[in-house]
């Protein structure tokens, strides 16, 4: 069953902006919305640091044109600790769009921020980056798969080779092993072509 994550009434957001009197103009939209801001930073500080420090829900960005900095440290996020993440821009340039969102940005919002709108699109940036989370699972699921059934058919193949059996055979003895180990098939093939490559 595909569960999906509600976003909480009081969300912990962190924000990121260089520019004190914006970052005092979210703050209060933010806490208007129900939301609890638990940290600002700047756009030059480590926002991977940052993250892990303060466990935000949603990363939250103001900023003219996201840089190339930015975007490393956004893809570092989105890599070791994701998180839905909610972009402001001056800049609709559709390039630089796409880039962010390679980064990891869950919602890129070129039309300004409104702070009646931020419940909504925190909403909507928490709903994408679900999204994505349940796609990058399944796709790393059907490569373990795949991973598997290639070792599976490697190590039948051994047992072929070297036990002279049928295809139906070897694996039958793969299963059979795998039974009185209580393993998983692919990690009993895994072991024997392991003991395999060190007799090569």
């Amino acid at each position: 069953m595909n569960r999906r994550r509600i976003a909480p009434s009081r969300t912990r957001v962190m924000l990121v902006d260089d520019d004190r009197g914006r970052l005092a103009r979210l703050q209060e939209a933010l806490a208007d919305a129900g939301h609890e801001v638990v940290a600002c930073v700047g756009g030059n500080e480590d926002l991977l640091l940052a993250v892990v420090r303060h466990a935000p829900d949603v990363v939250l960005i103001d900023t003219e044109a996201p840089g190339r900095d930015t975007l490393e440290s956004l893809n570092r996020v989105s890599r070791e600790q994701p998180r839905p993440i909610l972009l402001f821009s001056d800049n609709g340039d559709t390039d630089t769009i796409r880039r962010a969102i390679r980064a990891g940005v869950s919602a890129y919002v070129v039309d300004g921020l409104v702070g009646s709108r931020l419940k909504s699109l925190i909403e909507v940036a928490i709903a994408q980056f679900d999204e994505h989370q349940q796609l990058r699972r399944e796709v790393e699921s059907v490569r373990a798969r795949l991973h598997d059934r290639d070792d599976i058919d490697r190590a039948k193949a051994v047992l072929m080779r070297r036990a002279h059996l049928s295809e139906d055979q070897a694996y039958e003895r793969l299963r059979r092993m795998a039974m009185n180990r209580k393993l998983r098939l692919a990690d009993v093939a895994r072991a024997l072509l392991a003991v395999n490559a060190e007799g090569v």
